[in-house]
């Protein structure tokens, strides 16, 4: 494991998360912040699943009853290899990921064109500042909604033991192409970590 993420004897993801040994920005959401989503937002529709790591946010929109397609850029032995979201010509009716960091604009901006529907993306909080994405992302094409966690977030590299607790705040952004009504800003109630961990 990565000497960062020892800190005074015990684990804590720093502030920068830094990649495992599968490939770049992979950091598996856990199952409740995915929960989260699909029982406050409805999906009609297929849903495309765009960077599926190991499969951990598509088996729990599988369980929706929606058609779920999985891809990934790399292997991680679930789904679709070798699918660049960004600059494949697919769409779909519903497209919900959790992005690689560093490449959360570009999917924002490839997003919005490849989702009939609705588009969700899992991010932190603090996507909503900078006077770049003022002018660009929300000033252009806003989400509709964004429904911020009441309890935090940790995101462990693959095959880390989980404990302790994140210090980032994070929401999903979601475009509804059905939506007229400017950005709401939502907060999920507490409880999801404890019932679906």
């Amino acid at each position: 494991m990565d000497a960062t993420y020892q800190l005074n004897g015990g684990f804590k993801p720093t502030a920068k998360r830094f990649a495992d040994l599968n490939g770049p920005d992979f950091f598996p959401t856990p199952a409740w912040a995915t929960y989260a989503l699909v029982d406050n937002e409805s999906f009609v529709g297929d849903i495309w699943e765009c960077a599926c790591g190991n499969g951990a946010m598509s088996e729990v929109l599988a369980l929706t009853g929606n058609k779920i397609v999985s891809t990934d850029l790399y292997r991680r032995g679930y789904g679709e290899s070798g699918v660049d979201f960004l600059e494949t010509d697919r769409h779909a009716a519903n497209i919900i990921t959790n992005p690689p960091y560093n490449s959360a604009e570009g999917f924002v901006a490839a997003g919005t064109h490849k989702a009939q529907r609705k588009f969700a993306l899992l991010l932190r909080l603090a996507f909503l500042e900078g006077a770049n994405r003022a002018n660009t992302i929300f000033s252009r094409t806003p989400p509709s909604r964004v429904w911020v966690f009441s309890e935090r977030i940790t995101f462990y590299p693959a095959n880390v033991e989980i404990k302790g607790s994140g210090t980032t705040a994070y929401a999903w952004f979601v475009w509804d192409k059905e939506a007229n009504t400017g950005t709401e800003l939502k907060w999920f109630k507490p409880g999801y970590k404890a019932r679906y961990s």
